[in-house]
């Protein structure tokens, strides 16, 4: 966040576009209006674009927070919406018309979110992650923060021009990438039980087949976590036939839900296409080898990243 407002910094210094503000001072007891020099003010609207991305913003709120004019804040949010594209962190999308306003969209781009993956394809290539099954060890990445919001960007950048009304995960591993998601895309998440827990309500139950070792699971979701006919993004952190997924593309068409999309942090390659239930999914990363003998794991960027391999 500091390099943001570095970039901010370097514009304020202009005196064209401080002078006209040098005298304003913060009076919070007097007025709920917040006097903000240029500088400050810059800084503020910019933290509030982050807190509340694709959200419209009319321009009246931020005249109103500040006692600013609209042409003023017009000129702010043009300087915000110059540094977010040099420094790659989004789009500030205008909408003109009465019902307009600003829309912050967050967005990582290819290039950068390919030399972030490559770094974690790294660390998953240590030998001590190797699980039974040909699984890998990743608890520990995806209790990490500074991860997880980064590949929470990525996947929120790979479906970000798609119509989607909630983020879906299974539980347990795949909860903090899809609340990651779901922070970015500003959704809400909806979490799928294993087993079916009374607090939840009653719920739709479903018996699924996993695409691995061919076993029998089930999976519930409460009807209360669920519209009708929403469309839903999948996320999940490892995914190796795809049984677990293809279990919640039908818990939703009990739902009469739409999947949007299904994206995924890690998958198998070592299965056999025909094995394979699911085919139309995003990967950030591929496993591509595992040797529980030499303790040798490949992983590879996955196919998000066709385009640049």
């Amino acid at each position: 966040m500091l390099f943001l407002f570095v970039a901010l910094y370097k514009y304020v210094q202009n005196d064209i576009f401080i002078s006209k503000y040098s005298d304003l001072e913060v009076d919070r007891e007097e007025s709920s209006v917040k006097k903000l020099k240029r500088s400050a003010r810059l800084v503020e609207m910019t933290q509030y674009l982050l807190s509340r991305p694709h959200t419209l913003i009319p321009l009246t709120t931020f005249a109103e927070r500040y006692g600013a004019a609209k042409s003023s804040i017009s000129e702010d949010l043009a300087i915000i919406k110059e540094v977010f594209e040099e420094e790659g962190m989004g789009d500030l999308q205008t909408l003109a018309g009465a019902a307009g306003g600003v829309k912050f969209m967050p967005k990582m781009s290819q290039e950068r979110a390919f030399s972030f993956i490559k770094q974690l394809c790294g660390k998953l290539e240590q030998p001590d992650r190797i699980l039974p099954g040909g699984y890998l060890y990743m608890s520990d990445l995806l209790g990490q923060p500074s991860i997880v919001n980064e590949i929470g960007k990525i996947l929120a950048t790979a479906f970000s021009g798609l119509e989607i009304d909630a983020v879906m995960t299974v539980e347990t591993k795949g909860i903090p990438l899809a609340y990651a998601v779901g922070s970015q895309l500003n959704l809400p998440v909806v979490l799928v039980r294993r087993d079916h827990q009374v607090t939840e309500g009653s719920a739709v139950s479903i018996n699924y087949v996993s695409g691995s070792h061919k076993s029998l699971h089930t999976m519930s979701l409460s009807r209360r976590a669920l519209p009708e006919k929403s469309r839903v993004l999948i996320v999940d952190d490892f995914m190796k036939a795809g049984g677990t997924v293809q279990g919640m593309i039908d818990l939703l068409g009990e739902f009469n839900a739409e999947v949007a999309g299904v994206g995924v942090l890690v998958e198998s390659g070592t299965v056999d296409s025909d094995e394979r239930l699911l085919h139309d999914y995003i990967s950030l990363a591929t496993l591509t080898a595992v040797d529980a003998k030499t303790k040798q794991i490949t992983v590879k960027p996955g196919n998000y990243f066709d385009s640049l391999l």
